[in-house]
């Protein structure tokens, strides 16, 4: 299968889940964590290697891989400031505000619109919203946790 278009793929046995990731034009388009894959999906994706590789203890950023953010341009801005986190650290949601352009820390429709931004993360993981420890994360409870614990967060 052509790794620029299709769903992909792998169980984690440290997620107890599947990751699986739809990719378009080699964009990442999204990442979920279902707890059985879909029927048509295919398991040989370099992206999903890595992350499976990530989930086994490998550092890594993913600051490389092209995600396709289709959100409203304030909420886009805020997710590609959640990308500039590094591995093993975490900020808050008044400190993400801080770190997007145009946003002020002391508004609070500017605080709602990064936890707004955070929810809709169309790509947990690879935009590594369990690295913003007082907002939302658009993947499943369990799975923010035990990205957190990997990253000793």
């Amino acid at each position: 299968m052509d790794e620029n278009a299709g769903i992909y793929a792998q169980e984690s046995p440290y997620l107890e889940r599947f990751v699986q990731m739809g990719v378009a034009s080699g964009r990442i388009l999204r990442v979920t964590f279902p707890r059985e894959a879909d029927d048509d999906t295919e398991e040989d994706h370099a992206v999903l290697d890595r992350i499976i590789a990530y989930l086994e203890g490998v550092e890594d950023n993913f600051d490389d891989v092209q995600v396709a953010l289709t959100l409203p341009t304030d909420q886009r801005n805020v997710l590609e400031a959640v990308r500039k986190i590094p591995y093993g650290e975490q900020v808050n949601v008044e400190t993400l505000t801080r770190m997007t352009s145009d946003l002020d820390h002391t508004e609070d429709a500017d605080l709602d619109l990064v936890r707004t931004a955070l929810d809709s993360n169309p790509a947990p993981l690879l935009v590594p919203d369990h690295r913003v420890r007082d907002g939302p994360s658009a993947a499943p409870p369990d799975v923010e946790q035990k990205l957190r614990s990997l990253e000793g967060l």
